[in-house]
Order: structure tokens, then C-alpha cells, then sequence
């Protein structure tokens, strides 16, 4: 049989081996202008960049969200950093009840120990006095004259003593103490050191006063002290600086804060020293 154009062709045997094409094959057209395919298209092997490749999805990456931690708010906190304070010192008083032996019920003050206590108590009002009037810090302005002051009132009533044939005493540690510890916080941190000044005039007001009279009496002094007597309502002006101090520290941060609070122990630690005086 002759095949077109006269060439033989001859048969494949059966033991030849057809050897196949790795890649898909397509057919060439030696006319691509042609839309019909030519007698002469010859199968060719595509290229490898040719070939198909299934788009596998890389794996999905977690994403661990960091969960987002809420601070608890501090007893008080919400009213104010004098409610704060209130809550420490109730804090304060409960765990000292809870050791008190009862050494407290009964007591005898003495004139000399009285006299002690005025002493020191002028030296520490002074020192605070005169913090506030004459720093430069902006935040000891709005605490200026605001009638609450007491070292006037204690300087006449220690010239009265004077006057009456009693020796004043020198000032002694616990005043000293306490002084020279506000001097150093003064440089350090406002927030702190208006924790003291509220505490000190707080204590007075609310009970150093009542302390006070009762001695007098025991004592027979025959007089009210100035130190117990203010031009004006005293509630009314501590809440005046309650409110400044609250307003005041809605601009401090919670380490500032945190601060103010720490120092209210140690407030109380140096008065009741202070107090103290009278009955050693």
C-alpha cells in the first residue's frame, strides 16, 4: 500500500515501544492565518510553564488576639481621691482596733506634755503654712488662705502660756520629724504632700479639736484656745478643700494617685506621735 506522496511506510512490529510525551500535546499550525487546521499539523509537547497548576491555599494563620485587661477600680474612686483616702484610713483604724489593748480608755495629760504638744503642733502647721504660700508649684495655689490656717492662732495662745508664768518648751523629735520629712516631699511630689495637708487639717477638724477641749478642761485652763477657733464655719471650709483637692487630682495619673494614698499611714503615724506628746 502506498501512502500519500509515494512514500513507503512501514509498520510498527509489535515489540516496538511507543514512547510517549511527558506534557499534554497540542498541534502546530504552520498557517496560523488559517482558522482550519493544515494537513501538515504535527503534534508538539506543550512547555512546562504551560502546564496547570493547582493553586493550593496556604494554611489559614491564627490570629491570637491579646485580651484586653480591665484595672479594678480603687474603693472610693469614683467620688474622689479624699473618698479614697477615707477608705485607706478606715482601713488603717480597723487593723489597729484589732491590736488595740485598751491603753487608750483612760489617760492624764499634763500641763508640760500639753504645752509639748502645742509646740510641736505650731512647727508642723507652720511648716505646711508656709510650703503652700511660698511654692512655686501650681497645684499649692488653689490651697492658699482658705481660712483653715492655724499657726497664727497657735502662736498667741503659746505667748498667753508665756504670759500666765509657764515655761514653753523646745520643739521636740516628732514635730522636728515631721517638719523635715515635708520639706523633702514638697521636692518630690505634690500629690503626696497634699495628702498631709488635707489629713492634718481633717484631723484636727474632725477630732484634734474635741482633744483639745477636753484637756483644757482637765487641765483648768479657763480659756478657749485659738487654736480651737476659726473665722467661719470649719466644716465648710474643709469641704471647700476637699473639693479642690478632688478637682485637683482628676488631672493626676493612678501611679500619682497611688501615691497620695501611701501617704496617708504615714500621716497619721506622725500626728499620732505628735498627739501623743500630751499624756508622756
Amino acid at each position: 500500500m502506498q501512502p500519500f506522496g509515494g512514500a513507503s511506510l512501514t509498520p510498527l512490529s509489535s515489540s516496538s515501544s511507543l514512547v510517549l510525551p511527558l506534557f499534554p500535546l497540542k498541534l502546530f499550525n504552520p498557517n496560523p492565518s488559517s482558522n482550519l487546521l493544515s494537513p501538515h499539523c504535527v503534534p508538539i509537547a506543550s512547555s512546562p510553564s504551560t502546564r496547570p497548576i493547582s493553586a493550593t491555599a496556604p494554611p489559614a494563620t491564627t490570629v491570637l488576639r491579646k485580651r484586653k485587661r480591665y484595672r479594678k477600680p480603687c474603693p472610693g474612686e469614683a467620688e474622689g481621691i479624699v473618698q479614697e483616702m477615707r477608705f485607706v484610713a478606715m482601713k488603717l483604724r480597723n487593723s489597729q482596733s484589732s491590736t488595740d489593748d485598751g491603753e487608750g480608755e483612760s489617760w492624764q495629760p499634763s500641763l508640760d506634755g500639753f504645752l509639748k504638744y502645742l509646740v510641736d503642733s505650731r512647727l508642723v502647721f507652720d511648716t505646711v503654712e508656709r510650703i503652700v504660700d511660698e511654692s512655686a508649684d501650681v497645684s499649692y495655689a488653689y490651697f492658699r488662705k482658705t481660712g483653715l490656717e492655724r499657726s497664727c492662732g497657735l502662736s498667741k495662745d503659746l505667748e498667753w502660756f508665756s504670759q500666765q508664768g509657764a515655761t514653753i518648751p523646745e520643739q521636740s523629735s516628732p514635730g522636728i520629724s515631721y517638719a523635715h520629712y515635708l520639706e523633702e516631699l514638697t521636692e518630690k511630689s505634690a500629690p503626696a504632700f497634699l495628702c498631709h495637708f488635707y489629713n492634718l487639717y481633717f484631723a484636727h477638724i474632725a477630732g484634734g479639736h474635741l482633744i483639745g477641749k477636753q484637756v483644757c478642761e482637765k487641765l483648768a485652763v479657763g480659756r478657749e484656745l485659738e487654736f480651737y477657733r476659726w473665722q467661719g464655719d470649719a466644716q465648710e471650709m474643709l469641704k471647700d478643700a476637699r473639693e479642690k483637692l478632688n478637682k485637683l487630682s482628676e488631672h493626676w495619673t493612678r501611679d500619682e494617685k497611688n501615691r497620695c494614698l501611701r501617704e496617708a499611714a504615714k500621716s497619721f503615724k506622725f500626728l499620732g506621735q505628735i498627739v501623743r506628746l500630751i499624756i508622756l
